[in-house]
């Protein structure tokens, strides 16, 4: 992670995993809220990202498991989790 790390660990916040847990997201990205019935479609790697933060990988854990997995500047990566975040945080009402 880069020296920015430590304010994107402070901005990023994704809703309690009892939330996240109740999520249904399907192979292909489709992601349902039956609590909400509210519902939107990721790509693959906001699918990846999602089943990281809900299986309990802590920042640093995905950011490495990112970096392996993607060709992408780590503050383009920094800034792509800060966005992801504020849109699940948003479509849950977080």
């Amino acid at each position: 992670m880069s020296e920015n790390s430590d304010t994107t660990a402070k901005y990023l916040h994704f809703p309690k995993p009892e939330t996240l847990h109740r999520l249904a997201i399907s192979e292909n990205g489709f992601v349902f809220d039956p609590a909400t019935g509210n519902h939107f479609t990721l790509n693959e790697t906001g699918v990846c990202i999602l089943r990281l933060f809900i299986s309990g990988k802590t920042l640093q854990e995905i950011f490495s498991i990112l970096q392996e997995s993607y060709d992408v500047e780590t503050q383009e990566m920094e800034r792509d989790l800060l966005e992801f975040s504020s849109m699940i945080n948003e479509f849950l009402g977080a």
